[in-house]
């Protein structure tokens, strides 16, 4: 007869074991609710999904308010927006079809343990613009902030944000993935006006942050409630541990000052593209850099009359001369010889190399002057020799125009005029 033998042990068995408790009961429980929970702190209301709760706040908009000088409410049409953008379906897309989104994050470098704590989101809706912001009290309610926020945006087709494309859509998608949620971003069209207000004022602001934006161009400063970016992420987390939102109620301004400023940004830049002779556009810079859109979208008869409106505006010298430089160029391209030439006459006369380059070819193989495109060659050598060049430059067109002089010096002969002699001597 075999001895009995042992009975296995469970793994529940073998934890308890070595002292390790299982189960939910004997969990500590969660802390006193501190008297400055967020709906102490912020107007809104718990908000029931399959996932659990989140916290909703809601803000709206009247069809004709203003943020600064900018109607909230897009009325120009979205065809320069959509040719700029890449983006055919942006094309008679109604207000209604976009989402405005901003996200305020546990960290500012992306990657999987970053996620979103706050969600802004706005869109256009019964003739009013309307703002929710979804907010978690607790990184265990992500999954219902994820579907509060696809609830939200499923209605809609396109989605604009401000340095979206590089992080917050990757991010939510990032998130919604995590939690095996269906990603209501992915199928959206997107446009991210960070791009646009790099070309649009790069040579005019010495900022391009959304809220340096605001300010600057839709001439509406924030208040004191305002909370800088960098903060964000560490005023979270000392909720996290405290449980006191009074400080988050200047995040919850900030990430709703983003979507208004979105918004507003959103209808401004459109119109300028629409309308780049529009009154809103003051700044000589900004409708050279209209100009410089128009003629890369190869709306070549546009770029050329908002290039000459800028130069008849308040520009400084170095950039009415690269503007004049971009002008002329496209002239060139557009058949239109006779304003190139006459633009690269004033450059030239201001000692700039390329217009005397330029004129040496057009003299050389359009007029077959010669000794007119010797002199603008030696012209062109003569500055390019100056020691406040820098050697690069130098090099790049001494080349050039040196076997441009050998080569003219041999067609005309040994008596060739020299740097200084008036063309009206050459025999």
């Amino acid at each position: 007869m075999t001895a009995d033998l042992p009975k296995p042990q469970s793994l529940a068995d073998k934890l308890r074991s070595l002292g390790v408790k299982t189960g939910a009961a004997d969990l500590p429980t969660r802390g006193p609710v501190s008297r400055y929970e967020i709906d102490a702190v912020v107007t809104g209301a718990y908000h029931p999904t399959p996932f659990g709760e989140t916290f909703l706040h809601d803000e709206t908009y009247a069809a004709d308010y203003r943020h600064g000088l900018a109607p909230i409410s897009p009325s120009a049409p979205l065809d320069l927006l959509s040719a700029w953008a890449g983006d055919a379906r942006l094309r008679g897309m109604p207000v209604e079809s976009f989402a405005f989104v901003d996200t305020e994050t546990s960290g500012l470098s992306g990657g999987t343990g970053t996620y979103a704590f706050l969600v802004g989101a706005g869109k256009f809706q019964d003739g009013e613009f309307f703002l929710r912001q979804f907010f978690m009290r607790d990184p265990s309610e992500e999954p219902a902030l994820l579907h509060a926020l696809a609830e939200f945006l499923a209605p809609c087709e396109s989605l604009v944000t401000y340095n979206g494309k590089a992080f917050d859509a990757p991010l939510l998608n990032t998130r919604y993935t995590l939690h095996a949620i269906p990603t209501p971003i992915k199928e959206l069209s997107h446009v991210d006006l960070l791009p646009l207000a790099r070309r649009l004022w790069r040579d005019r602001l010495p900022s391009r942050t959304l809220k340096y934006i605001e300010e600057n161009v839709l001439g509406a400063p924030r208040t004191d409630e305002e909370v800088p970016g960098y903060e964000i992420p560490y005023l979270y987390f000392d909720y996290l541990r405290t449980r006191d939102a009074r400080p988050l109620k200047g995040i919850f301004y900030h990430n709703a000052m983003d979507i208004v400023a979105l918004a507003a940004l959103f209808s401004h830049t459109a119109l300028m593209l629409d309308d780049p002779f529009s009154e809103i556009v003051q700044h000589g810079l900004d409708v050279v850099a209209l100009a410089k859109l128009h003629e890369d979208l190869h709306r070549w008869d546009t770029a050329a009359r908002l290039y000459e409106h800028g130069l008849s505006m308040d520009l400084d010298e170095p950039d009415f001369w690269t503007a004049v430089q971009r002008l002329s160029s496209l002239q060139k391209r557009r058949g239109d010889l006779e304003a190139a030439v006459g633009w690269w006459e004033q450059a030239a006369a201001e000692g700039h190399i390329y217009a005397h380059v330029e004129l040496a070819k057009h003299y050389e193989h359009r007029l077959r002057d010669y000794p007119m495109a010797l002199h603008h060659t030696r012209q062109a050598i003569l500055l390019a020799e100056a020691p406040s060049l820098p050697g690069y430059v130098r090099q790049h067109w001494l080349a050039e125009m040196e076997h441009r002089q050998n080569r003219l010096e041999s067609r005309l002969g040994k008596d060739a005029p020299h740097p200084g002699i008036p063309e009206s001597d050459v025999s």
